[in-house]
């Protein structure tokens, strides 16, 4: 059966379209619980700070409750934070309406099991089996669950996240810009770290419904960049919308990312002998992290794309550390799925413990040169049948050699093919995937590139 709502991480898209509208939200609720608890329990629901998320909430609640299942309202609260509560909670599964760090005219919904775990793929088949049903289902009056607000849920995540740091040290000291994209994590994120006794400088924490990752947050870190020297922090933490991702930025206002935010917390794992098994990557991450970490003598691997394939790969090998460049990390040591939160505050615990600054912890991964060109397609483009563009591939594969990466892949998100090819030199690979690039725009009939790095 082939998918046509869920993609690499749930469902998503523009507000007021097909699938995100009110109607297909209900929908959907009543076929989640007809898969995910068929005899009745309960569901929790979070959401980010987008406008549309009063509507979709509203809709998924009365699709809940009208199957049955009693439902908790938490509110703003980052994806990771309904992870945890989900299973603190001994809820049935957990739901999150968010776009992550997409633009807020998007928005989304995805699931997590009774675990904290997001769904397998058999499972999100047959929600969209239960989907092709009918309508939502409405059950008799001495039958439907009820609604009320999760009141303890924002202090119990805080707890939790708070406990991930270690046990009688403090940040105090420490100077923090906090950017928070004006996201679901605008309340969490500053109240643990001033709990932590950090001098905390708060940007990105106003929301007002249409501001969530405008100019801020993860994906567009040049506020923090210019905040951090500007106030003489020591460090700046950047989340996106959600606030599953991390980027973080030295005292100097350079940016420290996803691979190396892995490589700092892979070297301080092994040298306190907690680390276990390979640490995880994907076909994106940086040559430079695989390289740093070999030299360490410390296993690497590259799952796909997405962070439930480094999850998948994490659990098959046994390993505790996972991760993605955008900042999506996995410390299974502390939690269950990417929390943002959760892994800056293991970077800051081992600034504290080792004493040394950001830029120094870093230093030790070469980064190589990386370029992303996304090429837009008015139609879907078989990557297999397309011998120009294996060609091409294969041609910039054979001069690179050893020396760097070609990585060609179709979006999950939207109708783009991305070419990245990595090397050391920024030159050659800059004109390397212009070549790649052109092939694709070639096959395609016609297309449209954007250079993203």
């Amino acid at each position: 059966m082939t998918r046509q709502y869920f993609g690499t991480d749930g469902i998503r898209g523009r507000v007021g379209e097909p699938p995100m509208t009110v109607d297909f939200a209900l929908r959907l609720a009543s076929a989640a619980a007809s898969v995910l608890a068929p005899a009745g329990g309960s569901v929790l629901i979070g959401k980010d700070t987008r406008v549309s998320g009063y509507m979709f909430e509203s809709a998924l609640e009365a699709g809940f409750v009208a199957s049955g299942l009693d439902v908790g309202l938490l509110g703003p609260l980052p994806t990771p934070g309904i992870a945890y509560l989900t299973q603190a909670l001994n809820a049935d599964f957990g739901v999150v309406i968010s776009a992550s760090h997409n633009p807020y005219d998007d928005n989304g919904i995805k699931f997590f099991d009774r675990h904290g775990l997001k769904l397998s793929d058999e499972l999100e088949m047959r929600i969209e089996a239960a989907l092709e049903g009918g309508g939502p289902q409405t059950r008799d009056s001495g039958s439907l669950g009820k609604a009320e607000i999760a009141t303890r849920a924002r202090s119990l995540y805080q707890e939790f996240c708070r406990a991930s740091f270690p046990a009688g040290q403090d940040l105090a000291g420490i100077k923090v810009v906090i950017d928070c994209a004006h996201g679901a994590a605008y309340k969490v994120a500053p109240r643990v770290l001033a709990e932590l006794e950090a001098d905390l400088v708060p940007v990105g924490c106003s929301p007002n419904g249409r501001n969530i990752n405008a100019g801020c947050g993860s994906t567009r870190p040049d506020l923090l960049q210019m905040t951090v020297p500007g106030v003489r922090a020591d460090l700046g933490i950047a989340l996106d919308g959600d606030g599953d991702r991390l980027v973080m930025v030295d005292h100097k206002g350079n940016v420290v990312d996803g691979d190396q935010l892995l490589y700092i917390l892979a070297m301080d794992r092994r040298s306190t002998g907690e680390l276990r098994g390979p640490v995880v990557g994907t076909v994106m991450s940086n040559l430079g992290l695989e390289r740093a970490l070999i030299g360490a003598g410390i296993g690497f691997q590259r799952a796909k794309v997405g962070d439930r394939h480094v999850l998948s790969m994490l659990q098959a090998t046994g390993g505790i550390l996972g991760g993605e460049t955008s900042g999506h990390l996995l410390c299974l040591d502390r939690t269950t799925t990417g929390d943002g939160l959760i892994a800056a505050l293991q970077v800051l615990a081992v600034m504290r413990r080792t004493g040394r600054g950001l830029d120094e912890l870093a230093a030790g991964m070469e980064r190589l040169p990386q370029v992303l060109v996304n090429v837009r397609l008015d139609h879907r483009l078989v990557l297999e049948e397309a011998a120009g563009v294996r060609e091409a591939v294969l041609d910039v594969e054979r001069t690179l050699g050893e020396r760097g990466r070609v990585v060609l892949r179709p979006s999950g998100t939207e109708p783009v093919i991305r070419v990245m090819v990595e090397g050391e030199s920024d030159g050659e690979i800059r004109r390397f995937a212009g070549q790649i690039a052109d092939a694709v725009r070639e096959a395609a009939g016609g297309a449209s590139a954007r250079l993203i790095s």
